[in-house]
């Protein structure tokens, strides 16, 4: 039986673009280890960061963080301890539920975040460049 045509090509595309995604988080990894960071601390830096710029300081949910930087719940949260614990990122109760937990970039955080961005977006430059433009 011949293989669909369509469907196969919908896998391939489906497979580069898993691959370049491993292979971009494996470089992100390598290029940030030196920093004592993985890619997915610098994610949850990158996106504290922006909205600490956007809002003057502002401080994200955990339940916000998971959505855009697609941790589990339980994963995010061993990460974000860990930033905690290196002095990176502040936990606090939400004011407006008792419930929820806002996390902010500390003053290290930010230190670190401007050294690192650089190191992230020149992998990201790189990788994606290497890819060529989408098809689709």
């Amino acid at each position: 039986m011949a293989a669909n045509t369509p469907e196969r090509a919908l896998v391939e595309q489906w497979r580069d673009i898993l691959s370049l995604h491993a292979r971009t988080q494996c470089e992100l990894d390598r290029a940030l280890h030196g920093h004592g960071l993985c890619a997915s601390d610098f994610e949850v830096l990158d996106l504290l960061s922006e909205g600490a710029a956007a809002d003057g300081g502002c401080a994200y949910r955990v339940q916000e963080i998971s959505e855009r930087v697609h941790l589990s719940q339980s994963a995010l949260s061993r990460l974000i301890g860990r930033l905690e614990k290196d002095g990176l990122v502040e936990r606090a109760m939400c004011p407006e539920d008792r419930r929820g937990v806002r996390v902010a970039l500390t003053a290290k955080g930010r230190a670190l975040h401007g050294e690192v961005r650089p190191v992230q977006r020149a992998v990201l430059t790189r990788m994606l460049a290497e890819a060529g433009p989408a098809d689709g």
